[in-house]
């Protein structure tokens, strides 16, 4: 999975305006996907909080088993069987993932691409641990000249195979905006309104907090900034924000002349992308804004105009490896930025 921290949750108190009472609001927090999931809920009596919250855990912890990429499980299944490049059955789950992964890599023109998993592992970033040594330019080659796309693989109900053998699927640029889809459009069966679901600083929320928006602040990319911020933004009624960046996971030590390589590999080269320090972008479907920030991430200043167009997302805000800001217009009509952030390109999309 994804390992981010980049979207920091802005907590502020709130005050009904009809009679000056503290909004009722209950949270909960918990570690899957790498990452602590923060979970608020408004207008809902304890009980029941206390009972939707129980459902989220639940509905995290199979979600985490069905699709994680080097833990047993469905998707470990999948990607042993898909080297042999026979047919079999394949998970409800990972075949009801893949379909969504698979339309969001074309629209990305491969940008972001599930089926380079062999590519991330090479890096040693399928690992609860930080990898401490860089793969040889060999290796890199082999892997990047075998092509592997999602367009390799073919589905028929829940039949599925693979006619390239380098393919392995890693759901990590979608999956926790697949999941938070889920677990919101459970509460909204629920009777919850008001709502957010935040997975190591990506986002999606539901109705407002109080009388005001949820707000949330972009973090600061630069190494020596670590606990500042970017911009604000105020989330509109199911709106999600997202964002990739360099700095989570990443080798540098004396191995690598300790040069910073970070785990958004572009799987054109084999090689961590280059041109950008994070990607955030706002799109009202999770999973979406998920695979964009990925994609537009790796495509970086010179491309990323294309890529967002190709997605149909309407608000980024990219910014380089300069520290200035790329942004699309709605997004820039839409953030609150600190002073002295250049912006050196604003586009509308």
């Amino acid at each position: 999975m994804r390992f981010r921290l980049f979207i920091l949750l802005i907590s502020v108190t709130l005050f009904t305006t009809a009679c000056q009472k503290k909004v009722s609001e209950h949270r909960d927090n918990f570690l899957i996907f790498g990452t602590v999931v923060n979970v608020t809920l408004l207008d809902v009596d304890e009980k029941k909080a206390a009972e939707i919250f129980r459902l989220i855990r639940d509905d995290f912890k199979i979600m985490h088993r069905a699709w994680h990429v080097w833990e047993p499980g469905p998707l470990m299944r999948t990607n042993q069987l898909l080297k042999t490049t026979l047919e079999f059955s394949a998970a409800p789950s990972v075949i009801e993932l893949f379909h969504v992964a698979k339309k969001l890599a074309i629209k990305s023109q491969h940008l972001f691409n599930p089926a380079a998993g062999e590519l991330i592992a090479l890096w040693g970033f399928h690992s609860h641990q930080q990898p401490t040594t860089s793969p040889s330019k060999k290796d890199i080659l082999r892997l990047v000249k075998k092509q592997p796309t999602m367009q390799n693989i073919t589905v028929n109900g829940f039949r599925i195979k693979s006619n390239n053998a380098a393919v392995k699927l890693d759901f990590g640029g979608v999956a926790k905006g697949f999941a938070i889809e889920r677990v919101l459009k459970m509460l909204k069966q629920k009777g919850i309104n008001n709502a957010l679901i935040d997975t190591g600083g990506d986002l999606k929320v539901i109705g407002r907090h109080g009388h005001r928006a949820w707000k949330v602040a972009i973090r600061d990319p630069r190494p020596a900034q670590e606990n500042g911020i970017v911009a604000s933004i105020e989330l509109n009624d199911n709106e999600a924000a997202f964002t990739s960046g360099n700095y989570e996971r990443y080798l540098k030590n004396k191995n690598n002349n300790d040069k910073h390589l970070h785990h958004i590999i572009d799987p054109r080269t084999g090689y961590p992308a280059i041109g950008t320090k994070s990607v955030t972008i706002l799109h009202n479907d999770a999973s979406t804004a998920d695979a964009a920030a990925t994609a537009i991430f790796i495509a970086g200043p010179t491309q990323w105009i294309k890529i967002a167009k190709a997605m149909g997302v309407k608000n980024v805000l990219l910014i380089d490896d300069e520290s200035k800001i790329h942004i699309s217009s709605s997004m820039f009509k839409r953030i609150k930025l600190k002073p002295n952030w250049p912006v050196v390109e604003k586009i509308s999309l």
